[in-house]
């Protein structure tokens, strides 16, 4: 299926609370740098919309819609932790 561009900068500011937090430090502070906070932002939302459309493409195509879900959430739970040493 086709992909479309988005300008995440409006959809940063539209995007519910639980989908963009307050991104925290491994010590419990909050991440102050802005341009930190954009990137993680955007990543986020490039994430919610890449599986979003994953989601409609299967239900279109005549999937089970919870079982994308379960796809999608045993994808997330199967990232490796990065810099592990």
């Amino acid at each position: 299926m086709a992909h479309k561009s988005v300008d995440h900068r409006s959809q940063a500011e539209d995007a519910p609370a639980e989908i963009l937090p307050t991104w925290m430090a491994p010590d419990g502070a909050p991440v102050a740098c802005v341009e930190k906070i954009k990137v993680l932002n955007e990543n986020i939302l490039e994430i919610r919309e890449m599986c979003q459309e994953a989601l409609e493409d299967a239900v279109l195509m005549g999937c089970d819609e919870q079982q994308i879900r379960d796809v999608l959430l045993r994808l997330v739970r199967s990232l490796e932790e990065p810099f592990k040493d």
